[in-house]
């Protein structure tokens, strides 16, 4: 999911009616990871720490592949 600019507030995500959980990593413009987390089914909210333009939602098990700080290159 892309968002127009980067931002916390446009970048959050609600987990109402998420029947799983999901591992989720967010980008900004470069591709760089500026936050993760596990975010848990049915829970109201999650933002990330730092401004994000891309959203990325992954198997909760991938989520330690990732570090705040990676690059990733979609091609």
């Amino acid at each position: 999911m892309a968002q127009k600019t980067e931002n916390r507030a446009n970048a959050a995500i609600h987990m109402f009616f998420v029947r799983m959980d999901l591992g989720v990593i967010w980008l900004d413009s470069t591709g760089k990871i500026v936050d993760t987390k596990l975010a848990k089914s049915w829970k109201p909210m999650y933002t990330p720490e730092f401004p994000a333009k891309y959203i990325l939602e992954i198997h909760p098990h991938r989520l330690p592949e990732f570090q705040i700080g990676d690059q990733i290159h979609f091609e």
